[in-house]
Parts: structure tokens; sequence; C-alpha cells
């Protein structure tokens, strides 16, 4: 006799749990809708269902790997964003929730400026932030880049799955390095980014997931945190039409050091800060003058 699904997730949870897990509920649960290609409401009318050798094998072998580290995210090679479920793996960081505050503040700007149409995404990992302004923003043309071609195959992945690719351009480039004044000498109605802005010495006191699972480069901002935002802000004058807008996801304490920097050009407005869910500061906006 098989084990039911009620009795395999029991199972499952003490492992993640014993482990450290602390969403060991959850993650138990995508594994196995993952592994039975179930979601989450069909689990649950399965309830006392018996399972298939085949797929207790499957789904354990993805809970332990589970246990040793290896994030939910990458075991399923999906990540929802914004209501959208993209492709990850290891060639890139995971998305996070607080990003979607800065995907919102980008859309909301659009949608109140409806005659901007040039967006340039800087370091753009997965490609959700340019990803998902194309799709909420049909007019938009976006240029998208990132320093690593890995993570670049998996944004351009990740527009051809769901359906983007004719709005979005991806270009290898280290900040601006690959661009000229604009992109072939035009500039943008907007630029946004999601840099790297942990500290280097902060990396590996993260959790164990990140640093043995995630591009670490991908979250390294130098000695300061800033180094990224130091190329962006400088560079962003001189690539932005008149009265475009630059848009900077932050770390929660960057707020004034990042806002110094663009005070420092002289070439922007006021600054506006935007809150995270959790309340913390995690985006910074302002237009040029």
């Amino acid at each position: 006799m098989g084990l039911q699904i009620k009795e395999i997730l029991t199972v499952a949870e003490k492992i993640l749990q014993d482990s450290g897990d602390e969403d060991c509920k959850r993650d138990a649960e995508i594994l196995l809708c993952h592994e039975m290609c179930y979601d989450a409401k069909k689990i649950f009318m399965n309830w006392s269902k018996e399972i298939d050798d085949s797929y207790c094998e499957g789904f354990f072998d993805l809970v332990q790997k589970r246990a040793a580290g290896t994030p939910t995210q990458y075991l399923t090679k999906e990540q929802s964003f914004m209501d959208r479920v993209f492709f990850v793996d290891e060639r890139v960081l995971i998305p996070r929730m607080d990003t979607e505050t800065l995907a919102e503040a980008v859309s909301n700007y659009l949608k109140a400026h409806k005659s901007a149409r040039r967006v340039l995404d800087l370091c753009t990992g997965s490609g959700v932030i340019a990803i998902t302004l194309a799709k909420e923003h049909p007019s938009l043309k976006i240029i998208a880049s990132d320093v690593d071609a890995a993570a670049l195959n998996v944004a351009e992945f990740n527009a051809s799955k769901l359906g983007a690719s004719k709005q979005i351009k991806f270009v290898k480039s280290d900040v601006y390095a690959s661009f000229k004044t604009g992109f072939g000498g035009t500039t943008f109605d907007v630029i946004v980014s999601n840099p790297p802005y942990i500290r280097t010495d902060v990396l590996m006191t993260l959790q164990r997931e990140i640093i043995e699972h995630e591009p670490l480069h991908a979250l390294n901002g130098g000695a300061d945190g800033l180094d990224f935002y130091r190329k962006i802000v400088g560079g962003a004058a001189s690539r932005l039409r008149k009265n475009g807008a630059l848009f900077l996801e932050i770390g929660y304490d960057q707020a004034d050091r990042v806002k110094s920097l663009i005070d420092e050009t002289g070439a922007f407005g006021a600054i506006e800060v935007h809150k995270d869910l959790s309340g913390h500061d995690r985006v910074l906006s302002c237009t040029l003058n």
C-alpha cells in the first residue's frame, strides 16, 4: 500500500522542519505540486489519494535537496513575480517580492506619462522588470542589459516564454559600458535598475541558501554597497531625455546615501522614496531637470 498525499506531506514537512526550513509546510506542498504536476487545489481535493512509488521517490529526492539547502525555486525552476511565472535557475538571482515595489513604481509612472516609450533596464538578471513592464505597457521599447551572458540567456528565455521578445532587446553590458549616449545615440524616457547592493563584507553572512546557490556577483555592491549606484547615477543624466525618470531599488538602509549620490550630480529634481510592504525604504525615483 502506498502513502496518501496527507501522509507524504506530513513526513516531508518533518524532514524540512528538522533541516531548519522556516517554510517547511509551504515548501513541501510546492514540491509535491511540482512533482505531480498538480496545483494546490488538486492536492487538497485528493488529500487521501495514494501516491505511486515513482512519484514518492521523485518527491523525496526534491525534499532532500531542499533540506540540504537548495532553494525551492531552483528545484521547481519557477518563481512568481507580479502574477507571472518566470523560469529561474542558479544562473540568476531568485526575484524577491520587494522588487515588485520597483516594478509597480515604474508602471505607475508610465501610466501617468503615456508619451514615455523607451526604457533602459540595467542589471536585468532574470528579466522580471523588463518583461513585466513590456507586458503591462505594450507600446514600450525596452533595452535590458546585464554583464552576465548566462543571466541574459535566462532573461531572453523568459521574454520568449511570456511573449515579450518583440518589445525587448537584450544587451551584454557592464552598466553603460556597451552604450554610447543612450543606445545608438538615442536617449531614454526611463532608466530602471535593481543593481547589486550588498556590501562585500556582508555577503558571507547571508542565508546558506543564498551563499551556496545564488550568484553572489549579482549581489555584491562593493565595499560600501554603492559601487553600482555610482555608475548608474553618474551616467544617467546623459542618457535620459529631458524630464526623463530614474528608478532605483535600494537596500532598506541606503536611502540617504543614494540620495546624496543623486544630489551631487545637480541634474535631478526632488527624490521620491517608495516603501515596500514591510514599510522599508525600497525604491528611489527622480526626474531629470
